[in-house]
């Protein structure tokens, strides 16, 4: 093979809750692995036969504990997928992502491989996520979903109830 390794097997979800004046997003401060000592949203590999919205709903539960019987409210798709290069393994990563919207008064319970939990409001999500495609990803979710007259939230909101 010529050229990188193209991979396909990560999700990424951007959990977020409505407060009264303002948004908030949840990053999952992870505590081992390759991203250890780093800020994240909800992150995770596709497993063997499971589709990327299933593997999405399954981190969901696992790293924070959000489900439909625990919090969560919606979840969509987005018309975006996450490419970045990851030099020491001469590969490129195209994650799917995803947004999930969450109880206010439902807070995250946390996996072993995270020790902390942080909601970060909208006007600091610049400098809060380090990664250009994380940001972009929240921008594309404030311009694409959350607004009341969007035109798009309906046509990817993934109906949950499928899942159950």
């Amino acid at each position: 093979m010529i050229g990188p390794l193209i991979r396909t097997d990560i999700v990424d979800v951007y959990v977020f809750r409505r407060a009264a004046r303002d948004v908030q997003w949840l990053q999952l401060h992870r505590c081992k692995g390759p991203i250890a000592d780093t800020w994240q949203p909800v992150m995770g590999h596709v497993e063997d036969n499971e589709t990327a919205v299933q593997a999405a709903l399954r981190e969901l539960s696992e790293e924070p504990s959000y489900a439909p019987d625990r919090g969560l409210i919606a979840m969509w798709q987005l018309e975006l997928v996450n490419t970045y290069f990851l030099a020491q393994r001469d590969c490129i990563m195209m994650s799917p992502c995803f947004a999930a919207e969450v109880v206010i008064d439902v807070e995250p319970v946390l996996d072993d491989a995270h020790d902390a939990a942080r909601w970060v409001k909208q006007d600091n999500v610049d400098h809060a996520f380090m990664w250009p495609g994380q940001r972009s990803a929240i921008r594309h979710i404030a311009r694409d979903i959350l607004p009341a007259d969007s035109s798009s939230a309906e046509h990817l909101r993934i109906s949950l109830d499928q899942y159950a």
